[in-house]
């Protein structure tokens, strides 16, 4: 390693190395306060703070969402655009199951550590406050960003997620988030149901509809649902029933294809019962990530190098609004551990691992990994030129 980056990796570690008491509080502080989507106010004013006090623009009002945000910080000089991703939704009931209280904060570390040396190398260093990528009403604001154009600029984008493990970058699923809802005419169950229209007989049908398909679907289907109104009395006709249903497949085409095809199987449920039916997309679809593995190479090295062990892929196929991002930006969302190896998101004990120990360590670490990946491009103009290459290279 030539001296000039050895300098600058240690003035980056060193920044967040004395930031570290604070950045655990931070993480803290948004666990013990969870918003769920949309709502993260709280979480969102406090990384907020953070960046300003580090001398970093902030721009709030971002269309759609009022608790993202975009910040920056200008060398002034020529240089790439380095984008942080920052996630700080909590999952309804369970709170911060899914350790976004340490996404936000080491995001947001690593960009402020990789700031300290703007000065030295050019460039910019960008941090996009994403809410929702639980999804929900409005959801996935990462779609958000990408639809109004408020990514395309950048270089570069990352980010690490808390698991059991430390890995790279997963595949994941596309998904569609879609509401079902259908309209009927109520009438006395008993007394003169012939006068009625069944809604809810339109949502069994749609589920009903939903089962044959996943007979005639490619493996990595998957089409998961619930019925969200079903009626009000058993002696009422219902004249109103809603479901909800995720659609999920390896890529957005193939994704777009099985939501037609439920969507068919709704109007065809309506029509059988006489009812009406609305469709709904009710947050952004989300789109299936694009690997890129040189620069995940990058972050394999600094993570390493910071005496992280580095595991297989992760197994399990998921979906997250990152993969919008990376459809546009050569993005990586690696994995780095919080606990176990057999720990699960979405439950009590990943909520828990989010506050541990481990996990501070983990949200130290990521942040530091993250900001010298940053750092190595910014020095590295042909690292980044491979990552941007691979990045043109098409998807099949």
């Amino acid at each position: 390693m030539n001296t000039f980056q050895n300098v600058l990796e240690e003035k980056v570690l060193k920044n967040i190395k004395d930031q570290e008491k604070l950045y655990v509080h931070t993480s803290h502080q948004i666990h013990s306060r969870p918003e769920i989507g949309n709502q993260e106010y709280f979480a969102s004013d406090l990384l907020i703070s953070l960046l300003k006090d580090a001398g970093f623009t902030v721009q709030k009002g971002i269309p759609e969402h009022e608790t993202a945000f975009i910040a920056r910080l200008e060398s002034g000089k020529p240089g790439p655009k380095i984008g942080f991703l920052a996630e700080y939704d909590a999952l309804p009931g369970l709170g911060h199951a899914c350790g976004h209280n340490i996404i936000g904060t080491s995001s947001v570390a690593a960009a402020i550590g990789l700031s300290q040396v703007l000065d030295e190398t050019g460039g910019e260093v960008v941090v996009l406050g994403t809410p929702a990528e639980e999804g929900g009403p409005n959801g996935s604001a990462k779609g958000t960003f990408v639809r109004h154009q408020l990514v395309q600029d950048l270089d570069v984008c990352m980010m690490a997620h808390p698991f059991g493990k430390t890995a790279e970058t997963a595949p994941t699923l596309a998904v569609d988030p879609m509401d079902y809802a259908f309209f009927g005419k109520p009438a006395h169950a008993a007394a003169n149901p012939e006068n009625g229209i069944n809604a809810l007989d339109a949502v069994v049908q749609l589920y009903n509809g939903v089962n044959a398909l996943r007979q005639h679907v490619t493996d990595d289907v998957r089409i998961h649902g619930i019925i969200l109104d079903g009626g009000d009395a058993p002696n009422i006709v219902p004249e109103y029933a809603r479901a909800r249903f995720f659609i999920r497949a390896k890529s957005r085409s193939a994704c777009d294809e099985i939501t037609a095809k439920v969507n068919d199987i709704a109007e065809g449920s309506a029509l059988m019962t006489g009812a009406t039916v609305k469709i709904t997309r009710i947050q952004n679809g989300v789109d299936d990530f694009k690997i890129n593995r040189k620069f995940d190479q990058i972050f394999k090295e600094k993570v390493t190098s910071l005496g992280e062990t580095y595991s297989d892929r992760v197994g399990g196929i998921g979906s997250t609004d990152a993969g919008n991002i990376s459809k546009v930006v050569p993005t990586i969302h690696p994995f780095i551990k919080i606990g176990a190896e057999d720990l699960v998101p979405h439950t009590v004990a990943f909520r828990e691992a989010a506050i541990s120990k481990t996990g501070d360590h983990a949200l130290i670490t990521g942040a530091k990994a993250l900001s010298l990946t940053g750092l190595d491009l910014l020095i590295h103009n042909e690292h980044l030129q491979a990552v941007k290459d691979e990045f043109q290279v098409p998807v099949f």
